[in-house]
């Protein structure tokens, strides 16, 4: 099979598209075809070294959490799932951007029928950060919160869960993600010099909670609103958690993966929560695809589509 590898830490010229041997799977594993498989901008920092403490790399290194497929073969002693099923899954081995992952059987769950396969792709780490992000802060009906970076992949997501709450949201973005964020319901604000000062003026009463998805200095800005410490949650910039007493809580905190998963694709198979979805990359084009999440810039998910056609 076709897999991304990497031998050393570096940016997109480390990753190379080699053909690796199949896995059958063990006791509890299943084997799954990958349809799409989706990019975050943490695999680009665990790939260039900046985790390099916290979550050291074994050469040669594969990369990707997030996967969506079809079931291909149940190794011995799982139940619960079988051959044909199509699942919505997520590696802890930094392997699912390859054409197989062999993975837990506990590490897939039913993709509905009608959630899109690359939003499946993409589902796992912005769906469990963003829902861990409202279970830190606490979010609330009648609350007002800032999102920064509301037109990320978590961002977008979490605002969606904010209002779903009851909450009035307010999200810093560019000015070209202005329009996609008010259908959401989202109250848009330019990040930099000026963000402080227009969430005041749109929020005049204060800020209840505060969302860091980008970094740049929000906790700060969140801090100087008057927000609470333990109602600020970064998960970025964690070099200021320890200074300033903020949450850093993303997606670790979040237990009940599988339920949450299901849960979430259930509800953007309905039409209640969007996961737009910015370009779809062959596997072959991973550098260029690790590129343009690289540039933080554009509304929705990067993706690998690597079966071409649905299943």
């Amino acid at each position: 099979m076709k897999a991304v590898r990497f031998d050393r830490y570096g940016g997109t010229e480390v990753l190379e598209v080699r053909e690796v041997a199949d896995r059958a799977p063990g006791p509890g594993e299943v084997s799954v075809s990958v349809v799409s498989a989706g990019i975050n901008p943490g695999e680009i920092n665990i790939r260039e070294g900046v985790f390099a403490k916290t979550w050291p790399t074994e050469f040669p290194s594969g990369q990707g959490s997030d996967f969506a497929g079809v079931v291909e073969i149940v190794g011995p002693g799982v139940t619960g799932v079988a051959v044909g099923d199509h699942v919505i899954g997520f590696s802890d081995e930094r392997s699912s951007h390859a054409e197989q992952v062999v993975i837990a059987a506990d590490h897939v769950v039913a993709k509905p029928a009608g959630l899109d396969w690359d939003v499946a792709g993409a589902l796992y780490v912005i769906g469990t950060t963003a829902v861990a992000t409202q279970r830190s802060v606490g979010v609330r009906s009648g609350d007002t919160v800032v999102v920064a970076g509301a037109a990320g992949g978590v961002g977008h997501l979490a605002a969606q869960l904010a209002r779903a709450t009851g909450a009035r949201v307010i999200g810093t973005a560019s000015e070209a993600n202005f329009d996609p964020l008010r259908e959401i319901g989202v109250e848009p604000v330019q990040y930099g010099e000026r963000q402080e000062q227009d969430i005041r003026a749109l929020a005049p009463d204060g800020v209840d909670a505060y969302i860091d998805c980008y970094g740049s200095g929000n906790i700060d800005i969140a801090l100087a609103l008057g927000v609470a410490p333990e109602r600020i949650d970064t998960i970025i910039d964690f070099a200021n958690v320890e200074r300033t007493g903020v949450h850093g809580d993303g997606m670790s905190i979040v237990k009940d993966v599988g339920p949450v998963l299901h849960e979430l694709g259930e509800r953007i198979a309905a039409g209640e929560l969007i996961v737009p979805i910015r370009r779809r990359y062959p596997l072959d084009l991973v550098r260029e695809a690790y590129a343009d999440v690289a540039t933080r810039h554009g509304l929705g998910k990067v993706v690998l589509r690597i079966a071409q056609t649905d299943i």
